[in-house]
């Protein structure tokens, strides 16, 4: 039980079979957050779908739909048979007609009225239909799986971590730890921006593209599969900080190497977003934003690190000179620099 709440140490030694049994534990761990997490989120499936239902713009007054909302034919139609219901009230009350015929005129025009005020008065949210007997079942448990393991994310990367600790050292440890905890935020910032940012004019273009000439129906199976995709395509593409703060501590690039080659890199941001979810202009252009604001928050932290870096260098050095002053040798950790 205790491997289960704290990892391995770093001078442990364990033999395979206790690594196969931390193993066994962590995935123990992690099965049975993601089935809570599930649980949790199929009680509230309804709060999630109408989430993922919300960026879906509102039925056009203009144009037909599958929800049976208010179109211009029935708002013609309305207005005639409010129109029919004055001109039997008129006829009712004509004094020319036996007292008989104005008690049908008068319940006629009760009808026309009735009539005029079944029509809906105004549209109802737009909603995804679903095609088959089961999609709306199989769908809605998609729909709580993705968001299970969003949940549980935290928790999954944890456990990861606890697992591998073992094989670092105690500055890699000092290393690693950071990124773990920034790696989730990261990704929930890229999620949150693109359902709040992103999503709603890119769905609306979408979905508006040619109205005039397309009766667009929304499949919800699509639709989830879409938004679900982008967010994790635009969550993952928010680890861009922390993928080249690794390539700096690798040696491989730096602050300056960034600066110069930043009008490269721009257009390597821009193919990559092309190549996400959604290679419509709005959506490319909403997802590009971001990641050229990383690419440059990048820059500025690359350059800290790597000014940092250099006065830790710096101040490692031990400087040895001769008695004459004319030979002087740097040293660090005991070699010769």
């Amino acid at each position: 039980m205790p491997r289960l709440v704290r990892p391995v140490g770093y001078e442990d030694r364990l033999a395979v079979v206790d690594h196969l049994d931390e193993l066994r534990s962590r995935l123990i761990v992690c099965a049975v957050a993601l089935v809570a997490a599930f649980a949790l989120c199929y009680i509230f499936n309804q709060q999630l779908l109408n989430l993922l239902n919300s960026p879906l713009p509102a039925p056009s007054n203009t144009q037909a739909n599958h929800l049976g909302g208010l179109t211009r034919d029935q708002v013609k139609l309305a207005r005639d048979l409010r129109g029919a219901s004055g001109i039997t009230v008129q006829l009712a009350r004509s004094g020319t007609l036996s007292a008989s015929d104005r008690v049908l005129f008068a319940a006629l025009a009760q009808k026309f009225q009735a009539a005029s005020t079944d029509l809906p008065r105004s549209n109802p949210k737009t909603l995804p239909i679903t095609i088959g007997v089961g999609e709306p079942f199989t769908t809605t448990l998609t729909v709580c799986f993705y968001f299970a393991l969003l949940l549980t994310l935290p928790v999954l990367l944890y456990q990861a971590y606890a697992f591998v600790i073992p094989a670092l050292s105690p500055n890699e440890k000092r290393a690693v730890l950071p990124v773990m905890i920034a790696a989730p935020v990261l990704f929930l910032t890229g999620v949150v921006f693109t359902f709040v940012v992103v999503m709603p004019p890119a769905v609306k273009f979408l979905q508006g593209y040619n109205s005039s000439n397309f009766q667009a129906l929304v499949q919800a199976k699509p639709l989830y599969s879409f938004e679900v995709l982008t967010m994790a395509a635009i969550g993952l593409a928010f680890q861009m900080p922390l993928g080249l703060l690794g390539l700096q501590r690798a040696g491989i690039i730096n602050g300056t190497t960034l600066t110069r080659h930043w009008r490269y890199a721009t257009v390597i941001i821009a193919v990559i977003a092309a190549a996400m979810p959604g290679a419509d202009p709005v959506t490319t252009a909403l997802e590009t934003a971001p990641l050229v604001v990383l690419f440059l928050a990048s820059i500025v932290m690359l350059r800290i690190v790597d000014r940092r870096d250099a006065k830790r260098a710096l101040k490692d050095l031990t400087v040895i000179g001769d008695d004459d002053g004319e030979t002087t040798v740097a040293v660090r950790d005991g070699e010769e620099v």
